[in-house]
């Protein structure tokens, strides 16, 4: 499986030049600030805890050793983004505050780990009658409704970008496929947390974020779920990302009544895969990509996941969690999934069997994805002992 294009060389190349704001990451820092303030016609200072904490993550891949010009200038635009987005959604609150009296009812988060079949089970229930996931475009650039117009020009700008990153990844037309028009993961919206490792290896970086406070991300999360929902029609939410998984507490806090679907597969196969995932990704963005500390790093980031994510599960009361082991989605679709929409409180159609027949037909189109844990430095025993009981007590079909 080739993880990146012949391009990529080529446009590394190319954008040497732009490294020298990884000297002065400040600068490069105070320039987004700037031209996010001037496309969106509000104030950084309004959000000051937002913005110092993504200068951190600039300055995190600012000082990793081997990030190449082509993943310099993707975090420097992606930092871009995330700004005029968080930008965007506080100057709409501050103009038009009944959009955080927009109640989010009932939604359903679906998470697990990686590679456990959170995008089946998310793009069925959110392609469902009276059920809604952000698409892409969306959490790219979230919005109130303002017309066709803006839509579409926002959806091609996001076709763009996707094209644009499939072509120098072709690996991920395999691993994850990305449409600007589908539900995707809240991680676009989300400011922190194990999406930036999965670019590159920083250790300081991965520290910093494990011990701060994701409340506002999600209260956050929850802003951008409601300017989503604001002059449109009003329908269920259906929200994903693994990265839930450490953060249950948060969720339930702010989305009070949330449903939560939750995917288990057995931690040695979800594990390899998850690696793979990341090497494919920091392929685009270091020059040499270490299989070993990927598995190092993500092998605990996934465990110290599940240990929270059991805890959290412990001391909830009255909270509604789904459990769905792999084989419900891989092995037995047709039959597991009415089940799933009834423990959620849904209505299976014949509607829902058609998106489920496509979506399968779309996955199995691709050769499958390979990997091997060992090239990671780690065995299936490794993964047994950092994950104790879990595939015994929740991955059984």
């Amino acid at each position: 499986m080739r993880r990146t294009s012949l391009a990529t060389s080529a446009l590394n190349v190319l954008l040497r030049p732009t490294t020298a704001g990884m000297r002065t990451p400040d600068r490069t820092f105070d320039r987004l600030v700037a031209t996010a303030e001037r496309r969106t016609r509000a104030d950084a200072a309004a959000v000051p805890e937002f913005v110092a904490d993504l200068r951190v993550v600039l300055h995190s891949f600012a000082s990793c050793p081997g990030l190449s010009p082509m993943g310099w200038q993707s975090v420097v635009s992606d930092i871009g983004v995330r700004l005029e987005n968080r930008l965007r959604i506080d100057r709409l609150i501050r103009q038009i505050p009944e959009i955080e009296d927009e109640p989010i009812e009932n939604p359903v988060i679906i998470t697990g780990l990686p590679r456990t079949a959170t995008t089946l089970a998310h793009n069925i229930l959110a392609g469902s009658a009276g059920h809604r996931g952000p698409a892409l475009w969306e959490l790219l650039f979230t919005d109130i409704d303002r017309g066709e117009g803006a839509a579409r020009a926002h959806i091609e700008d996001t076709r763009k970008m996707a094209r644009a990153f499939m072509r120098l990844a072709p690996a991920f037309r395999v691993i994850h496929p990305l449409d600007a028009e589908k539900p995707d993961e809240c991680n676009y919206v989300l400011p922190h947390g194990s999406s930036h490792l999965a670019r590159a290896d920083m250790p300081d970086y991965n520290r910093w974020q494990r011990d701060r406070n994701y409340l506002p991300d999600y209260a956050y999360l929850r802003q951008a779920v409601q300017v989503l929902q604001y002059g449109r029609e009003r329908r269920r939410w259906i929200l994903k990302s693994p990265m839930h998984l450490g953060h249950l507490p948060e969720i339930l806090a702010v989305f009070p009544g949330a449903t939560i679907v939750w995917t288990h597969r057995d931690p040695a196969a979800a594990i390899g895969s998850v690696c793979s995932l990341v090497e494919t990704t920091q392929a685009l963005h270091v020059r040499r990509p270490d299989p070993q500390a990927i598995g190092r790093t993500w092998l605990e980031l996934q465990a110290s996941a599940v240990e929270r994510a059991r805890a959290a599960r412990a001391a909830a009361e009255g909270v509604s969690f789904v459990d769905v082991p792999y084989a419900w989605l891989a092995a037995e679709p047709h039959a597991r999934m009415p089940e799933l929409y009834d423990r959620i409180g849904a209505t299976w159609t014949d509607r829902d069997a058609g998106n489920l027949d496509a979506a399968l037909a779309r996955a199995r189109s691709g050769r499958s994805h390979e990997y091997e844990l060992s090239r990671y430095g780690l065995t299936a025993a490794d993964v047994g002992a950092a994950f104790g009981d879990y595939s015994e007590r929740y991955c059984a079909t």
